[in-house]
């Protein structure tokens, strides 16, 4: 009895609403109603252009499923798919790619505005998309990586360094390729740069450098990036298998000694004190990534470093997430550019994984005790899939040969490496 006087109540106030301004002359419910229909969304999407955010929706639902059914980088790849969706939707406003362009944020154009006009007059992703533009929120999970990794594998066998160093081959060959005298796609230096980090494997790294290089280019390169992340399982077993030969694959590796708590403490305030005076354009990353290993280490901050694992990991990667996919709109992502990407991007990723693996074959010609090729494939910087991959490749030829804790060293390396890699190519062309 009640629920239903609420709901006669409710009627009655909607009813009101509608009648008073009517009563007094000042609605007009057929123009009123033609306003509401005509900035409707769904009448967007048959003018003009508006085609081509259906499909960006449609690409959007479609990554929704390889990271909720496949589970291809869910993490990211979810707010990555969700905020697509978002900014292709028809009269939202919740990302205005114009408010990013080079014109209207450099400080020498009559069309420039701070970032308090894209506080005061941008939508949400708008401004969340300052902690990318910032190098925010790719720092911040940095730190959270640093927390979560274990560099003693790489302690252990400082050799590993190199492996993961050769993997970053893929991301230089790449840039150099894509300016040749005819670019390929038409890709100016920057955004050869940008794209060729992707072949480090590294998606935080990737979104830091494009979103200081190359931001027009930054929701492609995403996508590709964390997309080649996801089928890490899938590209690299070809290439290990065609570069080694059964016998090489079956190399056994001697048990990696342990590494004391001092030498885990001191191995991220030297790296972080030598890269930085080395290439003070990765200070950024690799202090934030030497901190939070820092912080794991030391086992005086466990509540900061699990923080950094957790609670602020996660966070960051929602906002990362949606604005990334927000860069994705139908104008930036439906070109030639994007399919330019797509291809480059995969050779940069093939060529780093070649070259960890032909370093390994490399340095076995001068080693008494022989490195397994097979990890050095791991030496790009997707942590852990990558070294899974390399005992998995290992097991099929040998079962009871273990590579995982041998495949971490080049793994972990490849992180430092893509760090040192976008630090390079910003202090050139940045």
């Amino acid at each position: 009895m009640q629920t239903r006087n609420i709901k006669r109540l409710f009627s009655f106030a909607i009813l009101l609403i509608v009648a008073l301004p009517m009563l007094a002359g000042d609605f007009d419910l057929a123009s009123s109603l033609n306003k509401f229909t005509t900035e409707m969304g769904f009448t967007a999407f048959f003018v003009g252009e508006g085609w081509k955010n259906l499909v960006m929706i449609a690409l959007g639902c479609f990554l929704l499923f390889l990271a909720i059914k496949k589970e291809y980088e869910p993490l990211l790849l979810l707010p990555i798919a969700f905020g697509m969706i978002l900014t292709n939707l028809p009269g939202a406003d919740l990302f205005d790619s114009e408010m990013w362009n080079n014109e209207f944020l450099n400080a020498n154009s009559p069309n420039y505005h701070s970032y308090g006009y894209i506080m005061a007059h941008g939508g949400l992703l708008d401004i969340l998309y300052i902690g990318v533009k910032a190098g925010i929120y790719p720092s911040l999970i940095f730190l959270g990586v640093g927390a979560m990794t274990d560099f003693g594998p790489l302690i252990a066998n400082p050799k590993s360094l190199l492996l993961g160093a050769a993997a970053q081959i893929g991301i230089f060959a790449t840039f150099l390729v894509t300016q040749i005298d005819i670019p390929i796609f038409g890709f100016t230096p920057a955004q050869a740069a940008s794209i060729g980090i992707i072949g480090g494997a590294d998606g935080p790294t990737a979104i830091f450098l494009t979103s200081k290089l190359a931001p027009e280019l930054l929701g492609p390169i995403a996508v590709a990036a964390y997309s080649y992340m996801a089928l890490v399982p899938v590209i690299q077993p070809p290439i290990m298998k065609f570069l080694t030969t059964e016998s090489e694959r079956k190399i056994r590796m001697k048990q990696l000694r342990t590494v004391s708590k001092k030498e885990k403490i001191i191995f991220p305030i030297v790296v972080a004190v030598i890269v930085s005076l080395i290439v003070p354009s990765a200070a950024t990353l690799i202090g934030c990534l030497m901190l939070g290993n820092l912080m794991k280490e030391s086992g005086v901050v466990e509540r900061l470093s699990k923080a950094a694992q957790n609670e602020l990991n996660n966070i960051v990667v929602i906002c990362l997430g949606l604005t990334v996919g927000a860069t994705a709109t139908a104008s930036s992502f439906m070109n030639f550019q994007t399919l330019g990407i797509l291809c480059v991007g995969i050779v940069a990723f093939g060529i780093g994984s070649a070259s960890g693996v032909l370093m390994a074959k490399c340095m076995n010609l001068f080693l008494k005790e022989k490195i397994n090729p097979l990890i050095g494939s791991a030496g790009v910087s997707a942590v852990p899939m990558a070294a899974r991959v390399s005992q998995t490749e290992g097991a099929k030829a040998d079962p009871r040969n273990f590579l995982l804790m041998h495949a971490m060293g080049p793994n972990v390396a490849g992180v430092i490496g893509s760090a040192v890699a976008a630090g390079i190519l910003l202090s050139f062309l940045g």
